[in-house]
């Protein structure tokens, strides 16, 4: 199937592009001094996902420095439960975080000396070394890949930084490779933005975020405790939410109804357990508006979703494109990506894979600082658009929600005041000077130009 074919099964809606693209020029580009930073950023309260609890992250900065003087800095947020639940368990919050930040040091002093004229190519060549470090100093022979592509993503934002003011490009458009190209063609006037509700969030903030606007809702499933207590709470859960927000309507979807969005992390171990979850979405009238869920099952478990009528997207068991390819064979109908956990390098090839299957895309979160917000909508606003929704980017942001110095750390972007750096209505405005600045995300970030510059 043609590009042609796709935007005649309405999956390309809206996905024209809006400028002719030209191949980047390419110079090879050597490293000649890196370093790197953390901040440790609180959360309001601990934040629940598989089956644990978060109270901080890690905002990392790298620091990249090219023979001919000039440099790139790119952050990084590090989530140690996200990216390995077993080694988030197997250690202090604050020890899974050092040993993700150990394979940033590490990948960065294997750059010392490298050259390279891609990004991608540098990335493809740089994770499998970090990951097979990660698991000496985890000392987790299975320690999963996204733990380093997680560790790589300050790495990877630096050097696409570097890459482009080497070659004088001067837009997210004119930076992105042209084999994908096809994949990330839109330039769509709006993003949905996606808030999270963890475990503990009360059903009252709920029904307040879709008051103000938010309409898509990402839930978070898959609670603490055995397989019979995780469906029991989750059941309850999802019964309590849905009765606030049945009767909600927004004119963003074919239906007018809210999309729910169900993340379960991987917690379920079977598909059975699983299928009586479903079962209960059907008997309380919630089946209807479920739009995603994201990671059903542990990637180990290797179960086939071919027959599971929901669409389910691959997230972090999605590390690479050949595990996306092998995901949409067993069944998987979406792929989340995340630019900001898995790179930006990784993620674009994901993207390209998926829309040459068919297979639709939406930017997930990590809940990362606000300007990685900007690297995750840059790609969002440029995806096809999703099924059943209208001309529309997917871009998840629960930062504001989480992060107790949110407001503090926004003064880092590089435009703070600008009016798409805010969400208004549940979306992201993004406009002529949206796109004309690429979201800040190529330009300098003063603090932390200071920050390196104290190190010189």
């Amino acid at each position: 199937m043609n590009r042609r074919d796709f935007i005649k099964t309405g999956i390309l809606a809206a996905a024209a592009p809006k400028m002719a693209f030209a191949a980047p020029s390419r110079r090879s580009i050597t490293i000649a001094r890196t370093a790197c930073e953390f901040e440790r950023e609180p959360m309001i309260r601990p934040f629940g996902f598989k089956g644990g609890y978060l109270t901080e992250e890690w905002i990392v900065s790298s620091f990249v420095q090219s023979t001919s003087g000039r440099t790139g800095i790119g952050l990084g947020t590090q989530s140690s439960l996200w990216s390995d639940a077993k080694v988030f368990a197997e250690n202090s919050e604050a020890g899974g975080n050092a040993i993700m930040f150990s394979m940033t040091q590490f990948a960065l002093k294997r750059l010392v000396g490298r050259s390279f004229v891609s990004p991608v190519e540098l990335n493809d060549w740089l994770w499998p070394q970090v990951w097979e470090y990660g698991r000496k100093v985890a000392a987790n022979p299975r320690l999963r890949a996204t733990y380093a592509l997680n560790a790589l993503v300050s790495v990877d934002n630096a050097l696409w930084v570097l890459f482009a003011r080497e070659n004088g490009l001067t837009s997210f458009d004119e930076m992105i490779p042209a084999e994908f190209h096809p994949a990330l063609a839109a330039h769509h006037a709006k993003c949905a933005s996606i808030p999270l509700f963890s475990y503990k969030v009360p059903v009252a903030e709920i029904k307040e975020a879709v008051d103000s606007g938010y309409f898509f809702m990402k839930i978070k499933i898959g609670q603490p405790g055995t397989q019979e207590e995780m469906l029991a709470k989750d059941m309850a859960r999802v019964s309590e939410i849905h009765a606030v927000l049945k009767d909600c309507r927004t004119p963003y979807t074919t239906s007018g109804l809210l999309p729910y969005y169900f993340d379960a992390n991987g917690r379920y171990e079977k598909k059975e357990t699983f299928l009586r979850f479903i079962d209960h979405l059907k008997r309380i009238g919630a089946y209807d508006q479920v739009a995603i869920v994201e990671e059903p099952f542990d990637e180990y478990a290797d179960i086939d979703v071919n027959d599971i009528p929901l669409r389910l997207a691959a997230d972090e068991s999605a590390h690479t494109v050949k595990d996306a390819l092998e995901r949409i064979q067993m069944g998987y109908r979406a792929m989340a990506l995340k630019p900001i956990a898995k790179t930006m390098s990784m993620s674009m090839k994901i993207a390209q894979a998926a829309f040459e299957k068919n297979i639709p895309c939406f930017c997930a979160d990590l809940t990362v600082c606000p300007a990685l917000v900007e690297w995750n909508k840059a790609v969002a606003a440029r995806l096809p658009a999703f099924p059943g929704i209208g001309d529309l980017g997917l871009v998840e942001t629960n930062g504001h929600m989480n992060f107790r110095n949110w407001e503090t750390m926004r003064k880092d972007l590089a435009y703070p005041d600008a009016h798409w750096t805010r969400t208004e209505k549940g979306v992201f405005e993004c406009d002529a000077d949206y796109y004309a600045k690429s979201g800040g995300i190529l330009e300098p970030m003063p603090r932390y130009e200071r920050m390196f510059a104290k190190k010189a």
